[in-house]
């Protein structure tokens, strides 16, 4: 493989992961408004973007597999750190958005029985 075809395999993961990442925290500031349907939507719209990462991911490592050489460049360092990052992220926010909906869901229930 040609560096500069590495190269925008890499670009590519790292535009898709870095959408993915601005739609992880644009669903986080959707959770603290307690919009929870809006931030379920942005974690399903950012594992698309990292759907579409991971496809450019892939098709580099069956280049790899079918035996072509790929020499590896720090872009390319760069590109998969921000895909993993990304990707451990949105799972965090996931696992946010569940304690979100508990804690919201135990406040309104404790506002009717106090209320």
């Amino acid at each position: 493989m040609k560096k500069e075809d590495l190269q925008v395999v890499a670009f590519e993961i790292i535009l898709h992961s870095g959408d993915a990442r601005s739609l992880v925290h644009e669903g986080f500031k959707l959770m603290r408004e307690g919009k929870f349907t809006e931030a379920e939507k942005k974690m399903e719209d950012a594992n698309t973007k990292l759907l579409e990462a991971h496809k450019c991911q892939t098709s580099l490592l069956q280049s790899y597999a079918s035996g072509e050489e790929i020499v590896m460049e720090v872009i390319m360092v760069h590109a998969q750190d921000h895909l993993m990052t990304t990707m451990t992220l949105r799972e965090m926010a996931l696992e946010f958005l569940e304690m979100y909906k508990q804690v919201n869901h135990s406040l309104k229930f404790g506002e009717i029985c106090n209320g």
